[in-house]
């Protein structure tokens, strides 16, 4: 059955708002509040009506001069969802914190042990036992593919999910938490998997990033760089021109698709993230509900953002998806 969604627009880009903390079938928070952005809300409202799931989405221009944000968006922005993938970013940050302390070389040899694969289509799986490789190219797996063997082994480098989890809770994020393979997080990762966030928190991840406020002026250059590599472009990224610079991570099971970007716009900077759960469609296609809703809502935020802007996707585009 269709669920109608409720909008929460806020001109706040803080991670001190109140939250709404939701079971992964919990409902939505019903707080309501209107800002000056009435098309874009009404054009992203529509998108949401004939959604069969749950929806966040948080949307901020940034302002580089005095380190604010405009034009915010929230939709059920502060409620907590599952992470998928998206908890790679939080592995990230807790990975490059332990770099820029010395505590790990980036050029560092690590030597590859089969069992530590996951299966799957991980590039890191297929490697031979005993193989050498770089913690560097381990981040660069882990990010731009998405790679899970990995991620896990990042996982433990960065500190485990209990190290990751403390960093966080000091860097003020109270509702993103790395739940797999972390003592007392069990039920959090019967009810979320691998990792919990909100819209609003991931999203400032990525801006906290971009503006050299995560772990230090030269680390959060390398993750920028590492996070506009990405391989799977096929959902928001493919809504930009492919000229634009984004930074991103995507994040997919089989009930939640999710991504958070930002997007270096030539009229300034956006970030965003969208996160849905308890999909109906379940399916892998191109034609995935949540698929076709993160295409949608990029293109509906670069149109607003980037009104001028005539560009539109090639002809036969979507035969690379």
């Amino acid at each position: 059955m269709t669920r109608r969604f409720r909008l929460l627009l806020v001109l706040l880009f803080a991670p001190s708002f109140v939250a709404c903390r939701a079971t992964p079938d919990a409902p939505r928070s019903t707080q309501i509040q209107r800002a000056d952005a009435p098309e874009l809300a009404a054009r992203l409202e529509a998108l949401f009506e004939p959604f069969e799931g749950r929806v966040g989405l948080y949307v901020a221009r940034l302002d580089p001069d005095d380190r604010s944000t405009a034009d915010a968006f929230a939709f059920d922005a502060d409620a907590t969802y599952p992470t998928a993938s998206l908890v790679k970013v939080p592995i990230l940050l807790a990975l490059y914190e332990r770099i820029e302390a010395g505590e790990l070389d980036p050029h560092a040899l690590l030597t590859y042990d089969a069992q530590r694969s996951r299966g799957g289509e991980d590039l890191l799986a297929s490697f031979q036992d005993g193989a050498a490789i770089t913690l560097s190219k381990l981040i660069h797996l882990m990010i731009a593919f998405s790679d899970n063997t990995a991620s896990v082994w990042l996982q433990e480098l960065a500190g485990g999910g209990a190290g990751i989890n403390a960093w966080l809770a000091e860097h003020g994020y109270e509702h993103t938490r790395v739940n797999s393979r972390t003592a007392g997080r069990e039920d959090d990762y019967r009810a979320f998997g691998w990792g919990q966030t909100t819209p609003r928190e991931m999203a400032r991840m990525l801006a906290s990033i971009r503006r050299g406020e995560a772990v230090g002026a030269r680390a959060d250059e390398e993750m920028y760089r590492v996070l506009c590599r990405t391989y799977w472009d096929s959902e928001a990224l493919s809504a930009l021109p492919p000229w634009i610079q984004a930074a991103s991570k995507q994040g997919a099971v089989n009930r939640s698709r999710s991504e958070v970007v930002l997007v270096n716009a030539p009229s300034g900077d956006y970030v965003f993230c969208l996160i849905t759960a308890d999909q109906v469609d379940t399916s892998w296609g191109a034609d995935n509900t949540g698929f076709v809703l993160l295409r949608d809502v990029s293109r509906v935020l670069w149109e607003h953002f980037e009104g001028a802007d005539t560009w539109s996707p090639a002809e036969g585009v979507d035969a690379w998806r």
